[in-house]
């Protein structure tokens, strides 16, 4: 990443080199933010919902609130966008270049409460590299 400017080559690189680390997932990847929506990018996993308003979903809820969402249980969550439904836990990390958000990468597992702090540290600290490296924030 360090000499490819290419947003979508990086965002394909970094989904494959993250989804073997982490166990007991079964989607990883990015969406994009275009106006109000969030554009599927890059990943690893079965195929997936192609746009998603902010205003819905796990992914929406991280882009509205400018933070990042922890879901122990998807089918709990009001709103909750099934593009797999084996998926039962969502942690969606939004990506920042400077202040404005640009997207979030996005990771569903089969497994009620599958995400840990640490888990969580570790994807927010990723992702902040992956903005920093393609963004030179």
């Amino acid at each position: 990443m360090h000499d490819e400017p290419d947003l979508v080559a990086n965002a394909a690189n970094f989904s494959a080199l993250l989804a073997p680390q982490l166990p007991d997932i079964n989607w990883l990847g990015f969406y994009f933010l275009q106006g109000n929506e969030l554009i599927l990018g890059p990943f690893q996993g079965k195929p997936a919902c192609v746009r998603i308003p902010i205003t819905r979903g796990v992914c929406g809820a991280a882009v509205t609130n400018r933070q990042t969402q922890v879901i122990a249980d998807v089918h709990a969550f009001p709103g909750h966008i099934a593009c797999d439904i084996a998926s039962r836990s969502e942690l969606v990390v939004p990506l920042y270049a400077g202040q404005e958000i640009v997207g979030v990468l996005d990771i569903d597992s089969p497994h009620m409460d599958r995400f840990s702090p640490s888990d969580v540290e570790t994807v927010e600290s990723l992702a902040r590299e992956f903005c920093s490296l393609q963004y030179g924030e």
